[in-house]
């Protein structure tokens, strides 16, 4: 991994020159939800197509996570406060351009189920922040295909 990004904090994710938020609602309570997102990482490749590999690091400080395509990312566990919100930043990456990232996943109740929103906040070159831009609709596109894979899951288990 070839780039050390800037170590922001939470913070980061209502001040970062670029913010992608994506909201939908799903049938699982936001417990179960929250344990598929921060205690089963493992899991991710499972229920989020454009994940290959996820493994917690650092005794589940930490993250490792690989993309379809080859971009890999070594990531700080920030916030894990059960069932509410769990998010991470990335320390190093090998997608160029980035200069600071941090993803904010936000779970409310909605009648039983829950309200998932997530929140991709990014700095980095002009460049990087173009095509962040650009690729809103399909960031858009693979959180709601993941988030519904995930429900499927859940609904199953």
């Amino acid at each position: 991994m070839a780039r050390r990004l800037r170590p922001v904090e939470i913070d980061f994710v209502g001040a970062a020159p670029v913010r992608l938020v994506f909201a939908r609602n799903i049938a699982a309570p936001p417990e179960r939800v929250f344990q598929a997102l921060a205690e089963d990482v493992s899991g991710w490749p499972q229920w989020f197509s454009a994940v290959t590999l996820a493994r917690a690091t650092d005794g589940g400080a930490g993250r490792e996570i690989r993309l379809r395509g080859g971009t890999r990312f070594a990531e700080t566990v920030l916030v894990a406060k059960a069932p509410e919100v769990y998010a991470y930043r990335v320390d190093a990456t090998n997608a160029p351009g980035a200069r600071a990232l941090v993803e904010e996943w936000r779970l409310t109740p909605h009648g039983t189920g829950t309200r998932v929103r997530w929140t991709f906040a990014a700095d980095g070159t002009a460049p990087f922040r173009f095509v962040l831009v650009l690729a809103r609709a399909g960031l858009k596109r693979a959180f709601r295909d993941a988030v519904t894979s995930l429900d499927r899951r859940l609904s199953r288990a």
